[in-house]
């Protein structure tokens, strides 16, 4: 009766767990991070910035010498510094998804508090970069570079803002042991590495293209 059954089991017996486990391989492949209407935001977003690329660059092909002669009053060591300051920022937001994912929520916690903590950092020296270029007589009315400087880089921080706010949402998702949703934790990351993304086209093209 035994060598009966397992001669009717046989080769199909183990064979099926293969595609169950091929499945949930394949579903984990195709994750998605972050919740669908977040991913539907920054698509949005992706495309207003890009319209506004396009047309900085058509005024930039229209006055070049205007562009080039304006851009040498930007300080491109703070630019790098935003830069350097946004990137670790990202780093550290990364770093509290995957800790998260692994269960350590006091330690996705505090990476997430240190991410904000740059990103105020990176609103306290764009603060400073426009008050140097104020005092230097540059502002929005100077000529159309300045003009698509403080809009593109107004836009921005008003982003940056938004995101401290949804790392916010975060911290308190990651404090409460009865929320502590992925697609929420997920959704912040998605939002703040957009704007770094952001601010990465942003930094090259007002302050390294020439």
């Amino acid at each position: 009766m035994t060598d009966a059954v397992q001669s009717t089991a046989g080769p199909g017996a183990g064979a099926a767990t293969l595609p169950h486990t091929g499945g949930t391989t394949d579903r984990s492949a195709r994750h998605t991070p972050g919740d669908s209407h977040m991913w539907v935001m920054v698509l949005g977003d992706l495309v207003i910035f890009g319209t506004y690329f396009l047309i900085f660059m058509i005024h930039r092909t229209m006055k070049p010498a205007e562009f080039l002669t304006a851009q040498q009053h930007l300080n491109i060591t703070i630019g790098v510094a935003n830069t350097l300051v946004l990137l670790t920022s990202s780093l550290f937001i990364a770093q509290s998804v995957h800790a998260a994912r692994d269960g350590q929520y006091d330690r996705a916690r505090r990476l997430t508090y240190l991410g904000g903590a740059f990103g105020v950092l990176f609103i306290v020296v764009k603060a400073y970069e426009w008050s140097v270029e104020i005092r230097g007589g540059f502002t929005l009315p100077s000529n159309d570079f300045f003009m698509f400087y403080f809009m593109l880089t107004g836009v921005h921080l008003f982003h940056v803002t938004l995101g401290l706010v949804i790392l916010g949402v975060v911290v308190r998702e990651l404090r409460n042991p009865r929320r502590r949703r992925m697609s929420i934790v997920e959704s912040g990351a998605v939002y703040w590495h957009m704007v770094d993304l952001l601010w990465i086209v942003i930094f090259g093209l007002l302050y390294v293209m020439r």
